[in-house]
């Protein structure tokens, strides 16, 4: 793929791109953004190049999240140096809200109360329109546990909705590359 075509590209699934980051930053949106950046320097500059083995899509998204758990390994490395440095330290995190409906934000954060797999696996098949064999290749685990993670987090997030008396409205179905509902 010429870079042309591959820029392109990315313009179009740039909207996608930033919600996958925004997940993967724990909805940090400048920590979102700075992870972007970096992708597309690493694509841009070749140290990220698209083989064309999987969708371009599913391939930049596991981009995304191996350059967002890099970033935020380094941030924590950084946080533990600075932590005897008290004099110097200022807010640790900018306290950036998104304007939700309560019912998006009752979502939100029954989502974010589930384990890391789980939540990426809903994550990628409910916002970012993955099957589950492209979530499993995006997360670099087998399609069993993707399943396995998307079953258990849809049980979880469901139970916590039906406590909280949520009738968010999901369709709780998963898709198969077939395109079969089960």
């Amino acid at each position: 793929m010429e870079i042309s075509e591959l820029k392109a590209e990315l313009e179009t699934l740039h909207q996608a791109s930033f919600g996958w980051a925004l997940n993967c930053c724990a909805y940090d949106r400048a920590d979102a953004e700075e992870v972007l950046q970096t992708v597309y320097l690493k694509i841009l500059q070749g140290k990220a190049i698209y083989r064309g083995e999987s969708k371009l899509r599913t391939w930049l998204f596991a981009v995304i999240r191996k350059t967002a758990i890099t970033e935020r390994r380094k941030h924590v490395l950084r946080s533990l140096i600075t932590i005897n440095d008290t004099d110097n330290r200022q807010g640790s995190q900018p306290e950036i809200e998104f304007e939700r409906s309560e019912m998006q934000q009752r979502f939100q954060q029954a989502l974010s109360g589930l384990p890391g797999r789980q939540r990426e696996t809903l994550h990628l098949v409910f916002y970012q329109d993955l099957s589950l064999s492209e979530a499993a290749e995006v997360m670099n685990i087998s399609i069993g546990s993707a399943r396995r993670h998307y079953e258990r987090g849809k049980k979880r997030l469901r139970e916590v909705l039906d406590r909280e008396g949520v009738d968010y409205g999901i369709q709780w179905r998963r898709k198969e590359n077939s395109g079969a509902v089960l």
